[in-house]
């Protein structure tokens, strides 16, 4: 599905390229641009310890904006500050019995990204994130009943602040961006990891729709 995804936007920028060509447009590659965008994620999560889990991915919403700062034609710097939804499902067990488990993570994402613009309609991003843990909330199903639990993390075995690397691309049609990405923690969500609080670190995919505003 992921796979599929990124060749759909591939070919969307090469007929935007060709549409380029036809358009004649002026090049806005040394403008400051600025807008808001709104997708998706596709997360799940990687080198967890403790309670063994077999985890699944789930999608999470993803909103905020962007700003585009040239420097030349063919560079620039480009942070985000978005509201990113990750987590993962998964089952598990304790005290010998089966529970399904659903987590949702809700972040502050900042990323800064490196930008490579090697023609209007399409740019090359790559860079580090910085990443605040807002809230937790999950779901645990054990066939019987289902519980919700929601914190506002008091928890100090939890990493609130953590240090992420994304890249990606953008392709521009006009006023319309489209971006895909793939990102991932640097650090663990728990220094301590333990039974009740696995050690693992999140992978995203992302795909988004944006404006420019100018």
């Amino acid at each position: 599905m992921k796979n599929l995804f990124f060749l759909s936007l591939m070919a969307i920028a090469c007929l935007a390229g060709a549409q380029e060509v036809i358009d004649n447009r002026t090049d806005f590659r040394k403008k400051l641009i600025i807008g808001p965008k709104v997708g998706f994620n596709y997360s799940n999560i990687y080198d967890s310890q403790g309670e063994n889990l077999t985890q699944d991915g789930k999608f999470g919403l993803v909103a905020g904006g962007f700003l585009a700062i040239p420097i030349g034609k063919l560079f620039g710097i480009q942070p985000e500050v978005l509201f990113s939804q990750k987590g993962f499902k998964a089952k598990g067990s304790i005290l010998g019995g089966g529970y399904n488990l659903t987590r949702t993570t809700s972040y502050l994402d900042i990323p800064i990204l490196f930008a490579l613009k090697p023609s209007e309609f399409f740019t090359i991003v790559a860079g580090p994130q910085y990443s605040y843990l807002i809230s937790q909330k999950d779901v645990f199903d054990n066939g019987v009943t289902t519980v919700e639990q929601e914190q506002q993390f008091k928890n100090d075995d939890l990493r609130k602040n953590t240090l992420c690397f994304t890249g990606g691309f953008d392709i521009t049609i006009k006023r319309v961006v489209l971006g895909g990405r793939i990102g991932w923690d640097l650090l663990n969500n728990a220094p301590n990891g333990n039974s009740t609080t696995p050690r693992y670190k999140n992978v995203w995919y992302q795909a988004t729709f944006g404006l420019r505003i100018f």
